[in-house]
């Protein structure tokens, strides 16, 4: 395999797993496996916005390959994937369009169903009620507004609003549909139901993989990865505040 379609493999392998939400050091290993597994030496440095990658081809000239990274979510089973692939490849080194081929089956492999998103999304929120020593009737109703939250911020994330609107729009839903479940059933639980209700939206992978990047020295990612956190638990604490300060006003 050429150096140039090399480097394209590494650096969609290293896109893959950042938009998955893999650590910095996983990324740089990754690449640095695949380019060891064809004998070619490579340097790499990754940041969560950007993978910037340089090695020597094969007229002995330095071949460097920029790209920008946007957009990151969750997806455990694609890192496997990738790790898997990358390990794979020390083995069985592939031809440019198989390795390529197999990065696309991976890249737009179907993610779990809605509705079982859906459902994960509910059973979350009852369970964690209950571990916050609520009762199955708050974990219940935690489970319905979770429900119409995960729902609602698909819908917001489909039409492609900034994520701190987002998580502002799905706050204050919790917020209000807890309040307005508190006052129709007295014997509820307010701020138990919203805990259970918004533990979907905690950025608790994100604030794990900050502290990981920290512990590898990558200080910069690190800061992103909390900062983003921090912004999100501000913009879910903004929304559910909001929604309590207006249903106690107007009660």
């Amino acid at each position: 395999m050429r150096v140039k379609e090399l480097m394209e493999i590494a650096v969609k392998s290293g896109e893959i797993l950042l938009k998955s939400g893999a650590e910095i050091y996983r990324v740089e290993d990754t690449i640095i496996r695949i380019f060891g597994a064809y004998g070619v030496q490579c340097e790499s440095f990754v940041l969560l916005s950007g993978i910037f990658l340089s090695a020597e081809g094969e007229d002995g000239q330095v071949v460097t390959l920029v790209k920008r990274i946007k957009g990151h979510t969750i997806d455990l089973s694609r890192i496997e994937l990738v790790n898997s692939f990358s390990r794979n490849l020390q083995e069985n080194p592939l031809e440019y369009d198989d390795a390529k081929k197999a990065l696309h089956t991976i890249e737009n492999r179907h993610r779990y169903s809605f509705p079982t998103r859906l459902a994960v999304a509910g059973a979350n929120a009852f369970v964690y009620t209950l571990i916050f020593k609520g009762n199955a009737y708050e974990g219940l109703v935690a489970l319905l507004i979770s429900l119409l939250i995960y729902a609602i911020k698909e819908k917001i994330s489909e039409i492609g609003f900034f994520q701190f609107f987002e998580f502002f729009v799905s706050g204050l839903i919790a917020g209000a549909l807890s309040f307005s479940a508190s006052m129709l059933f007295p014997s509820l639980n307010l701020y138990k139901v919203i805990i259970g209700a918004i533990m979907i939206l905690v950025p608790g992978v994100a604030i794990t993989n900050g502290i990981k990047d920290a512990l590898y020295g990558d200080t910069v990612s690190s800061l992103y990865r909390i900062s983003e956190a921090l912004f999100i638990s501000v913009a879910v604490g903004s929304g559910v505040a909001l929604a309590l300060t207006v249903g106690f006003n107007l009660t």
